[in-house]
């Protein structure tokens, strides 16, 4: 073979290949599998490092101290009356042994030594020769003499012995002792010495190696539970080394004698809370679905307790309470963990449930072994290889929860990267500069760009100028968290939307793209549906309340602003006479106009029918003016033609200058009443409040009044006041009045009726005021009832709002049924427009009022209809003739002609006929001839207080004009009741203004 070929770039490629093959398999292979086989050889056959024989148990006699302590000599003549045992246990008796045991002879020359091993042991002394000869003695702290720490216990060297000899010893214990006495040849118990240490290093390391992985892990993955569990290691090494006998030590260090009392006891309860916390936390879940919780809670609620008593109590005390509470907690946990095995059959909880079984099984091992006696069984199985074997099945634990967790992530990165490639959204990653390095499909294909040379392409190669900008803003400043881009095609029809979603990663910039050109066009278009009229294409009202609200900040900064009510007249005509298609038409043409008047700035709405709303920015009043001038002349200049038919329409304007602090709806409703005030042709069609008139200070005190209304409470200072209303068949013999409503102000002005009516209507309190004004009628007129002899009606106004308030009737009709004679003097008057705009609720309640003995009226009887066939529904006793007619019966022919037939028709059905608003002699005349029965107004009196009508004998009484009185008397009364006229012309009777 050439050697050129032997280099060949192929096969290159397939030899390191392999190479990587080989040295894979023979790392996670081959290697372990050597080990494996090498310890399993080991163990069965190669011979032990530490090779020691078991030492010979040794019979002894043992008695407890119950006093003072005898002399070595006594305590042997006690122990001889002693039979020999085994062992003996102590019981957690804390009070001294003494034991005594005969010695071996040794074989050889080889040295003796004797082992005390109890674990228990914290102190001992032995003597020799009958007692005489004191052999050494030890505690926790150190040795004398022949006697030294050993393993677990204490070690008593006696070098070589020939002969059998008997040795005294005394010892003192703590906890469930066991006295016992071993005799080792030196050598082997050396041996066994070094064993015992070697088995505690391993056991140390091993398991202090194992807690530090599981905290390292912990804290790389961020599981805390890791740490729990780690912490739970240290408590399961600390256990062992109380149950192997080592817990007097710890990382090679001595632990001070006093202390070791209290650490076992800490020990033990730290273990127990450590053992139920890990497993609520690792079986949380699972917990959830085998149910009985209860148990578990009286587990975690014994852990305080515990706790308590391992510092509380003294070491022997605190030992049954460990035991008890272990036994039970114990019996607990297998419970749930044979219920969670056969419910959720977790590999993991299986795992677990292993590693906590075992330790439990040793514990539950120990404490029966250790309060029955049974030590023999402890050498059997003890903590020491429990916490090895559970050690073990938690690592594999966790090694399988490792694993679930990578096949987890595994498949989330699988999915993901299937979601990331079929998604319809753009996905993409930007570096610093804005170039893309990576994209799906979805944002290739809606990008139309070339992502497979990361870098090449930008992000403001395809989006408007200013895009980048906005987007570092997204990410780094976090402005907001989305933002809308478009591409960067000039035409704003063919030009596409873009919603984008981004964060800051690290160096880079993840984010998302979503095309949004459809969705942002008709949100467009349904923005524009809600701030426009789709008619004319103007704002609607709620357009014009946020163009005001916008101006109003320019008006904050200094700038003048006005607003315009536009009203077109008469338009109702043409949709009643060429329909709502023409209607249409006209307005379309109308707007047109008027945005041919206005400049930028300026913002033209839609607020009803024929209704509009001009919003003048950065506009003084002046300039306004005449804008609105050459609208009014523009609107009404020449015809609108919709197809063969040529309209003519005129409209008409109110013009307001908006004052600091003034909304929308109080300037829309000033504007209003300025264009309703110009719709009646005084003023050639266009009226200007400027912001200094009275009408803002009429408006603000009507505010005033609608908000003392709101609260739904009638205001203070409200009363009421009477104006008389004269007969013109017998002035002198009747006292009538109407009663009206007044409110006294704080600075003690008046505030008339109207205005408190009105305030009532628009807040929609007028039934609380008319409650409140019948209540207080019908109280007076009963108060007075005697004196009121020559009163034969008190006429009472009613709202149109009350008499469809369903609860107002309810309580009118109460009043009048707890005021019986009072309500025969009653007249309660009802609007004319009022008592037509439901003629059946009407009748109903009239006929109700009659039958109670009220009087009806009929108020503003004529005013804008012309047919009364409707009178013969209602059964009204009086109709007042509206005052608009009885003001020019004097100058209009025409009106006198139609109070003539007022009072015709009223005596044709039965009724009395009262003229409003009469202010002089001549029209009382005009009336008296007409027939009309009662007249009201100044010529008689204005409106008085209760007093001044109790003091009166007729309404008659209060003229104060001598001509008009003389007419009453010569012309009215012929000549009856002079004297009545002289008795009361010096009172002059001083009235309100109305």
């Amino acid at each position: 073979m050439p050697t050129s070929s032997i280099f060949r770039p192929g096969w290159t490629k397939r030899a390191n290949a392999a190479l990587d093959a080989l040295l894979y398999g023979l790392s996670v292979y081959g290697v372990p599998a050597v080990i494996a086989v090498m310890s399993l050889i080991a163990l069965l056959t190669f011979d032990k490092q530490y090779t020691a024989g078991a030492g010979s148990p040794l019979e002894l006699r043992v008695f407890e101290q119950t006093g003072d302590a005898p002399e070595p000599a006594q305590a042997l003549e006690q122990l001889a009356d002693q039979p020999t045992v085994p062992y003996h246990d102590t019981r957690l008796s804390e009070s001294p042994f003494w034991f005594s045991f005969t010695l071996r002879p040794s074989d050889g020359n080889e040295p003796v030594d004797v082992e005390l091993p109890s674990r228990h042991a914290f102190a001992a002394s032995c003597w020799g020769a009958g007692g005489r000869q004191p052999l050494g003695s030890a505690d926790r702290k150190g040795s004398a003499g022949q006697m030294k720490l050993g393993k677990a216990g204490f070690v008593l060297e006696l070098g070589r012995r020939q002969a059998t000899e008997t040795v005294l010893c005394r010892a003192k214990f703590a906890g469930p002792g066991r006295i016992s006495v071993v005799q080792w040849p030196a050598a082997e118990l050396e041996t066994s010495i070094r064993n015992f240490h070697r088995d505690s290093g391993l056991l140390d390391g091993g398991l202090i190696v194992l807690s530090l992985f599981v905290l390292v892990t912990a804290i790389i993955n961020r599981e805390w539970i890791y740490v729990l569990f780690a912490a739970w290691l240290m408590a399961n090494l600390r256990l062992a080394t109380v149950s192997a006998g080592w817990d007097t030590q710890w990382l090679e260090r001595t632990i001070p004698s006093e202390w070791i009392l209290l650490t076992r006891s800490l020990t033990s309860a730290a273990y127990y809370t450590l053992t139920v916390t890990l497993f609520s936390q690792v079986f949380r879940d699972d917990l959830k679905r085998v149910g009985y919780l209860q148990l578990l809670r009286l587990a975690q609620w014994s852990c305080l307790p515990l706790l308590i008593l391992a510092v509380a109590l003294p070491y022997a005390k605190f030992l049954p309470y460990m035991w008890m509470s272990t036994a039970l907690s114990i019996a607990m946990l297998v419970f749930y963990i044979a219920r969670i095995l056969f419910v959720t059959r977790s590999k993991v909880a299986m795992w677990y449930s292993a590693s906590l079984g075992i330790v439990l099984f040793a514990s539950l091992y120990e404490i029966v072994a250790a309060s029955l006696g049974a030590k023999a069984l402890i050498g059997a199985v003890n903590f020491v290889t429990a916490a090895l074997a559970s050690s073990l099945m938690a690592a594999l634990a966790i090694a399988e929860q490792m694993r679930q967790e990578r096949l987890g992530r595994v498949r989330a990165q699988t999915e993901l990267r299937s979601t990331y490639e079929a998604i319809p959204i753009g996905l993409f990653t930007l570096d610093a500069n804005g170039a893309f390095l990576r994209g799906n499909p979805a944002l290739r294909n809606m990008l139309g760009i070339d992502l497979f040379h990361a870098g090449k392409e930008t992000w403001s190669e395809h989006f408007e100028p200013g895009a980048w900008a906005r987007l570092q803003d997204l990410v780094w400043r976090k402005t907001s968290e989305e933002m809308e881009v478009r591409d960067f095609v000039a035409d704003d029809e063919k030009s596409r939307r873009f919603l984008v979603k981004a964060t800051f990663a690290e160096d880079k910039i993840e984010g998302s793209l979503q095309d949004i050109t459809q969705r942002s066009k008709a949100t467009a278009r349904l923005r524009f549906l809600a701030e426009n009229d789709s008619l004319t294409g103007a704002l609607n009202r709620h357009g014009i309340e946020e163009a005001f609200a916008d101006a109003k900040q320019g008006r904050a900064s200094g700038q003048p602003l006005a607003l315009a009510y536009l009203d077109l007249d008469r338009f109702k005509l043409i949709n009643d006479l060429f329909g709502h298609v023409a209607g249409d038409e006209v307005l379309k043409q109308v707007c047109a106009r008027v945005r041919e008047m206005l400049a930028d700035g300026h913002d033209i709405g839609r607020v009803g029918g024929d209704e509009f709303v001009i919003v003048f920015r950065n506009t003084p009043i002046r300039t306004a003016t005449a804008i609105c001038r050459g609208v009014v002349d523009w609107i009404g200049s020449s015809p609108y033609q919709i197809g063969d038919k040529a309209f003519q329409v005129k409209g008409s304007i109110g013009l307001i200058e908006v004052a600091d602090g003034t909304n929308v709806k109080d300037a829309m409703s000033t504007a209003d009443r300025a264009c309703r005030e110009a719709k009646k042709g005084l003023h050639a069609n266009l009226v200007v409040y400027e912001k200094n008139e009275s009408v803002f200070k009429e408006r603000q005190e009507e505010l005033r009044l609608i908000e003392r209304l709101g609260t739904g409470v009638v205001p203070e200072g409200l009363f009421l006041v009477m104006q008389p209303i004269m007969s013109l068949r017998a002035p002198y013999d009747s006292l009538d009045f109407e009663i009206l409503l007044r409110m006294r102000e704080a600075d003690n002005t008046i505030t008339s009726a109207g205005k408190i009516i009105s305030a009532g209507e628009n807040n929609g309190r007028s039934a609380v005021i008319d409650r409140w004004v019948m209540s207080n009628t019908l109280e007076w007129l009963d108060e007075h009832y005697d004196g009121l002899d020559r009163t034969r009606f008190a006429c009472m106004n009613l709202s149109g709002a009350s008499l469809n308030d369903e609860r107002f009737i309810h309580d009118a009709f109460s009043m009048l049924a707890q005021h019986g004679r009072a309500v025969n003097k009653l007249c309660i008057e009802i609007t004319e427009s009022v008592a037509l705009h439901d003629l059946e609720n009407t009748r109903r309640f009239i006929d109700k009022v009659r039958d109670f003995g009220a009087k009806v009226a009929l108020d503003d009887f004529g005013a804008g209809y012309t047919s009364f066939s409707y009178l013969k529904e209602l059964r009204a006793d009086t109709l007042k003739i509206d005052g608009n007619f009885v003001l020019g019966v004097n100058t209009h022919p025409a009106n006198l002609a139609i109070v003539e037939a007022i009072v015709e028709l009223a005596r044709n059905l039965g009724m009395k006929s009262v003229a409003e608003w009469v202010e002089d002699l001549a029209t009382v005349e005009a009336l008296a001839e007409v027939g009309v029965d009662y007249v009201q107004g100044y010529v008689v009196a204005r409106p008085q207080l209760p007093d001044r009508i109790l003091g009166a004998k007729s309404s008659a009484s209060f003229i104060e004009d001598e001509k008009v009185a003389l007419y009453v008397r010569n012309y009215l009364a012929k000549g009856q009741a002079v004297e009545l006229w002289d008795q009361l012309r010096e009172l002059r009777p001083k009235g309100l203004n109305s």
